[in-house]
């Protein structure tokens, strides 16, 4: 291999402010901080015409001038993204233990820096967002804003008033009460039933704590919708931009 060739990036004009390098490189969506304080420690990185080897070197944006080797990087361009995770894959970049990922979905695909906003576990599915805008995703994520997720999840028995009533109240489980915004009974069966959950926060295995401290067995949890944006009739494993409007719905 022989060595880097290094190619100009120049930060956006219209951007003035000052921040460390590494943050520089992830605002810019050419890689995440953690990778980009990589990449700035084995030398890939010239800030003014100089190799940096400071990840918190201060950076002014839209004036200073960086170089990374190998590729010419651009502002990354905002990407929104909805995917119905299928159920039986993990919500990571990669797993240690060899298991598939939401990003075998995106295979093919050269997305540029993308995360998912907040996480569905390896036996739920349903509407997933995927963004390369970190301030989008942060008001989705954050508890202050309160944004609901409506799930439909099927339980391993029959439900009546009492029960409602008793999930309404929500629990105290290791330390962190876990409430539920709403749930009612969509439908029934001979032995199980569906519910639609409602949720403004979304701690670890919120739902299925919230259940199994009442001896309820989960069957199906499908995530339908975030906010006003919801899933709709789109296929298990398939993704779909976001419209501009779907975007500024759930702006916070």
């Amino acid at each position: 291999m022989g060595p880097p060739i290094f190619v100009s990036l120049v930060m956006p004009a219209e951007s003035t402010s000052r921040t460390g390098l590494a943050r520089a490189l992830s605002k810019l969506g050419h890689c995440s901080r953690s990778q980009g304080t990589q990449l700035i420690k084995l030398g890939r990185v010239k800030l003014n015409g100089m190799v940096c080897r400071d990840p918190e070197k201060p950076v002014q944006l839209g004036r200073d001038q960086v170089v990374v080797d190998h590729v010419s990087v651009q502002e990354a361009k905002q990407l929104y993204i909805l995917l119905n995770k299928p159920r039986g894959i993990v919500t990571t970049t990669s797993d240690e233990h060899g298991r598939a990922t939401v990003y075998s979905c995106f295979e093919g695909q050269n997305f540029t820096h993308l995360s998912p906003v907040g996480r569905l576990d390896k036996a739920s599915e349903g509407l997933l967002l995927f963004t390369n805008d970190n301030r989008w995703a942060n008001g989705i994520t954050d508890p202050a804003t309160h944004v609901e997720k409506t799930y439909h999840v099927q339980i391993g028995c029959l439900v009546d008033e009492a029960l409602l009533t008793k999930l309404k109240a929500g629990i105290e489980d290791e330390g962190e009460m876990l409430s539920l915004v709403s749930v009612t009974a969509i439908r029934q069966g001979e032995k199980n039933a569906w519910l639609e959950i409602v949720l403004d926060e979304g701690r670890n295995r919120h739902i299925r704590r919230v259940l199994e401290a009442h001896g309820i067995e989960v069957l199906r949890l499908i995530r339908v919708a975030i906010g006003g944006l919801k899933l709709g009739t789109l296929n298990k494993g398939a993704w779909r931009h976001l419209a501009p409007h779907e975007v500024a719905k759930l702006k916070r």
